[in-house]
């Protein structure tokens, strides 16, 4: 198994994985228009969105994809990661810990002293993911205006 970043000759895999993804987590996706805005989003400089890919056998089994925030309170930048989706059949073999270190790593290059990111209150498997990997969780309910 390899972590590498998305090539952008990938971005369609991409936008399959995010409704992929999506409809694990019980919400809606419309795939039409995402390529391109993706594709400016990851080739920006400096990038807005970094993707690392899980590949097995020259197959994508999982993306996660990381952006970068600032928190006030901390007075310090950390790297958000808005998702990480491993293809069920390819679960349980380690490759999301792998990503999650990935993605530590990454932060740490950048200088980002966090890691954050959230998941459905109702998703157990994910929550003990992220508990074996001594992650904390902090009881905030996530709201958005459209």
């Amino acid at each position: 198994m390899t972590i590498r970043p998305l090539r952008c000759d990938e971005i369609a895999s991409l936008v399959h994985f995010c409704g992929e993804h999506a409809a694990y987590e019980k919400a809606y996706y419309a795939p039409e228009g995402k390529s391109e805005p993706l594709r400016r989003a990851i080739t920006a400089e400096p990038p807005r969105l970094w993707c690392l890919v899980a590949e097995i056998d020259s197959r994508i089994v999982g993306y996660a994809t990381c952006t970068r925030g600032f928190s006030t309170w901390r007075a310090a930048e950390y790297l958000y990661l808005d998702c990480l989706y491993v293809i069920p059949k390819f679960r349980g073999l380690g490759i999301g810990a792998r990503m999650m270190q990935a993605v530590r790593r990454y932060a740490t290059s950048l200088g980002c002293a966090t890691v954050e990111w959230q998941t459905p209150a109702w998703n157990a498997n994910a929550i003990r993911f992220y508990e074996r990997l001594g992650a904390a969780s902090s009881e905030k309910i996530r709201f958005r205006w459209e």
